[in-house]
């Protein structure tokens, strides 16, 4: 009768987390065809993609799965133009991961078609620290990795200032070429702060893999914090993996949206009228 208690406790913990999603942009990037942009015309860009770049999002969890998406009261009404609209096709869609079976979904809409990034959960190789801080009333513990990087790059591509960006593309030859296409993915470091008060081994987005869930992580220039949790609620709290879209891998997922905003910044400067121009936007 232990044993079968204490497996069904097991089965029926669960809760909700609260993160608050900042990330940071380098705002130098905007800077194009070797000119300065005003710092007050970088106030405004920043200004205007706040909403985009700070989000709150609620991660429902048990022992063994768990929906990381935004908080639907939270999120603000979309604008019909500018960075709001076009922004939101970045914004990540509900993340589910299934610890047991080492599954991870993504349910996400690109400019109006619909994508499920399904990944087989690789653990991170952690390197686990004794430095601690403490988090609301848990006290959490500090865990370090190395993973690839899936950012996207929203501000325009640094460009040669002693040469065009098109006789620079022109005049690689064949072996440039390759090599660029054979180059090492990028990697960034991952901070994880956990907390074995809380014995599952979740945490926002695609973290997990510690003992305890994750109450904040920082990569590259993005960081989640927890801000506020719901241990046992009274009634179940639902969590469904998603179903419908084309699958495709992270990686690949980041392939198509990258070749999507090479086609923005084109356009955008082919409006300019002249490559690398400051037009209004």
């Amino acid at each position: 009768m232990l044993l079968f208690s204490a497996s069904f406790q097991a089965q029926e913990f669960q809760g909700q987390a609260y993160y608050f999603s900042k990330t940071t942009m380098d705002m130098s990037r905007f800077n194009r065809g070797g000119g300065q942009m005003t710092e007050q015309r970088k106030k405004e860009i920043a200004a205007r993609l706040k909403s985009m770049l700070e989000k709150t999002y609620i991660l429902t969890f048990n022992k063994e799965e768990s929906i990381f998406k935004e908080d639907e009261k939270l999120s603000s009404p979309v604008s019909g133009r500018g960075f709001g609209s076009f922004g939101s096709n970045f914004s990540p869609g509900p993340q589910y991961k299934n610890i047991k079976e080492r599954l991870f979904l993504q349910d996400q809409e690109f400019f109006g078609k619909q994508f499920l990034i399904k990944e087989d959960m690789q653990p991170l190789e952690w390197q686990m620290g004794t430095e601690t801080k403490q988090i609301g009333q848990y006290m959490c513990f500090k865990a370090t990795a190395k993973k690839v990087s899936t950012n996207i790059e929203f501000g325009p591509p640094k460009r040669d200032n002693n040469k065009k960006e098109s006789d620079s593309i022109n005049n690689k030859d064949a072996k440039d070429i390759k090599e660029d296409n054979n180059k090492a993915p990028e990697m960034i470091e991952v901070v994880a702060w956990y907390t074995p008060q809380i014995p599952v081994s979740q945490g926002p987005a695609d973290y997990w893999g510690l003992p305890g869930l994750i109450l904040e992580v920082s990569a590259g220039n993005n960081t989640m914090l927890c801000s506020k949790i719901i241990l046992n609620p009274k009634e179940t709290l639902e969590i469904k993996a998603p179903k419908k879209g084309e699958v495709v891998t992270q990686l690949e997922y980041k392939e198509i949206t990258t070749k999507k905003m090479e086609e923005f910044r084109e356009s955008r400067g082919r409006g300019n009228g002249r490559p690398g121009g400051g037009g209004r936007h």
